[in-house]
């Protein structure tokens, strides 16, 4: 009897952890330098995620029980946090910067160490280079220089979409960092807070056919180009963080405050790689 209750018990506690899990990888998804599939990666669940993904049937059979509560605790984290950055960006568009750039820095060590895990040649600083120097010339010139307007509707929703699938799908991808830059954040975050069906019909699709169209072909190349995979999101994650740098600010206070959340948002982020795993990855 003994025996049964505690199995009871570790199945419930099992359960809630997954549920967190899912709740904390839904919010990464729209949160800028939280990647949703680094956060799969920190609590141990992106291999598990990427067989799913990659061979459906044998993957659900197989890790059904992981997932389930996962499943139920991602559109949560999303909904809520839509919601809760909304409130934010409408105080101050500035400080809302500072401490996404600081989440953005807080899971720099854990991609670089996971980068380097096959070694750092030639190649892989050459992916590097690329990727920072196009993304970070693209956005920049999108943002700041050529004074481009996003119209936000259906189209850029599922524009939206597609780029939150790829942080999914690719550890280290900060899809929302990008969405920051295009001006398309803001009012994604709102729309979805107050759940409109356009903005579901838009990014529901995209994510999901993302995800679905490129799943084997990432993690092929992952296997194939490991360090080069990796370092070329690592060039995307300092790209992406540069641009989002603000340059105007309404005083000094606002700058202290700026960067009290840097060091905040820091702070999460890097304690995120510290949480403890649940029971359920090791069976």
């Amino acid at each position: 009897m003994k025996e049964k209750d505690e199995a009871s018990r570790l199945r419930r506690q099992n359960w809630i952890f997954g549920l967190l899990c899912g709740i904390l990888i839904g919010g990464g998804a729209i949160l800028p330098g939280i990647s949703a599939g680094v956060l799969c990666v920190v609590f141990g669940l992106y291999r598990s995620l990427m067989e799913i993904l990659s061979h459906p049937r044998r993957g659900l059979r197989k890790h059904w029980r992981l997932f389930l509560p996962v499943a139920v605790g991602w559109p949560i984290g999303f909904f809520v946090l839509a919601k809760a950055l909304s409130a934010l960006f409408g105080v101050s568009r500035t400080v809302a910067d500072w401490l996404f750039i600081g989440l953005i820095i807080g899971t720099f060590p854990s991609l670089w160490r996971e980068a380097g895990q096959r070694g750092r040649g030639k190649s892989a600083w050459a992916a590097m280079a690329v990727s920072f120097l196009a993304l970070f010339a693209g956005l920049g010139y999108i943002s700041r220089i050529s004074g481009f307007q996003v119209e936000p509707g259906w189209g850029w929703y599922l524009f939206s979409g597609a780029l939150f699938g790829l942080s999914v799908v690719i550890p280290g991808m900060t899809s929302a960092s990008i969405l920051m830059a295009l001006g398309l954040y803001q009012p994604l975050t709102e729309s979805a807070a107050s759940l409109e069906a356009s903005v579901l019909l838009g990014i529901l699709p995209g994510m999901v056919g993302t995800v679905v169209l490129l799943a084997r072909l990432v993690s092929w190349c992952f296997r194939r180009f490991y360090p080069q995979a990796y370092h070329a999101v690592l060039g995307v994650v300092l790209a992406s963080t540069l641009v989002l740098i603000p340059t105007e600010y309404t005083g000094a206070g606002e700058v202290v405050v700026s960067l009290l959340c840097c060091g905040v948002g820091f702070a999460v982020a890097f304690g995120m790689e510290r949480i403890p795993k649940p029971d359920f990855l090791n069976e």
